[in-house]
């Protein structure tokens, strides 16, 4: 018997390729501590949250006595709703948790029509200020 390194080559490169079609692809592939499944719930979730902040910061610039402070203020309404939605996450959470309390106040008569126009001009200038800064 004699060694044949062809023979030898052939004969690793079949046991390689039997190998690679009989073992489950799925035994190769890492194993995900999240699922696919899980992260576009999660994704899903994080857009409609983001899409609900946006919503009630609009909701609120929207108001006819929002829209009298800006223009009060020599803002433009449009510029500053449009602003809003450059805001990052964590920011827009934050107005959106500002003007949902400041129109559950004003509803619940704890604030008056010129502390609701403080707090829109506030929160208007917020949103100005955190664009131009980036």
């Amino acid at each position: 018997m004699q060694f044949d390194l062809r023979q030898s080559l052939r004969m690793a490169i079949a046991v390689v390729l039997v190998a690679f079609f009989i073992v489950p692809t799925e035994a190769l592939a890492q194993s995900h501590v999240v699922s696919p499944a899980d992260l576009q719930k999660e994704v899903v979730a994080a857009s409609q949250v983001r899409q609900h902040n946006l919503d009630s910061v609009r909701h609120l610039l929207s108001t006819p006595a929002a829209e009298k402070a800006l223009k009060s203020a020599k803002m433009d309404p449009r510029q500053v709703t449009t602003a809003v939605s450059t805001l990052n996450d964590q920011e827009l959470s934050q107005l959106a948790a500002r003007a949902d309390r400041a129109q559950a106040d004003f509803a619940a008569g704890n604030l008056s029509e010129r502390d609701l126009i403080l707090i829109i001009l506030g929160i208007a200038i917020l949103v100005l200020i955190i664009v131009a800064v980036r």
